[in-house]
């Protein structure tokens, strides 16, 4: 099951990310082959966000600034409540995902990852799901939501929450499997 063997995907996180959306989608992914990056604005470790408390770490492969979006073929932009409140507020950050659109690359999200895109600006216009909690936010930024385990919009994949893991990772495969590059 080395399906996606020679492909590199990159997870765009910091402090605060929803573990279990971090870590399935990176494990899911290395399963079938792909070559696995942790991207954040600053070099040395990041750390999750389990139930209430902080937990594993993990550390950072690529700086946002060092990174180039041409170099992967999808981008993971996992959840929690703090992690992309941080993220939306780094500019490099910002046009690390916008380029990912900008490009027609598969961009992938779980939870409250969704804020990333709005403050990216790309989601009017898509149908998208995300936690219930930032329904309104999609909808104010043009969004059409969903609820639902997975919508695929192009190459955008979305799902609600850690329960939706599942589903997710096979959808990310997929996707990415579908590409030509």
């Amino acid at each position: 099951m080395r399906d996606l063997q020679g492909k590199r995907v990159a997870i765009l996180a910091t402090n605060g990310f929803e573990e279990a959306e971090l870590f399935e989608p990176k494990k899911a992914l290395e399963k079938h082959g792909a070559e696995v990056f942790i991207i954040s604005p600053d070099k040395g470790r990041i750390k999750g966000w389990n139930h209430g408390n902080w937990s594993r770490e993990i550390e950072v492969d690529l700086t946002v600034g060092e990174a180039k979006k041409e170099d992967f073929v999808a981008l993971i932009l996992p959840g929690g409540v703090i992690n992309p409140d941080m993220l939306r507020r780094s500019r490099e950050a910002i046009n690390f995902v916008r380029g990912f659109f900008d490009n027609s690359k598969i961009v992938a999200t779980i939870c409250h990852g969704p804020q990333l895109l709005i403050e990216a600006g790309v989601v009017a216009g898509r149908t998208m799901t995300s936690f219930y909690s930032i329904k309104k936010d999609l909808q104010n930024a043009g969004a059409n939501w969903k609820d639902a385990e997975v919508v695929v919009d192009g190459g955008l994949i979305t799902s609600r929450n850690p329960g939706d893991l599942e589903i997710f990772n096979q959808k990310v495969i997929e996707e990415i499997n579908k590409q030509k590059n």
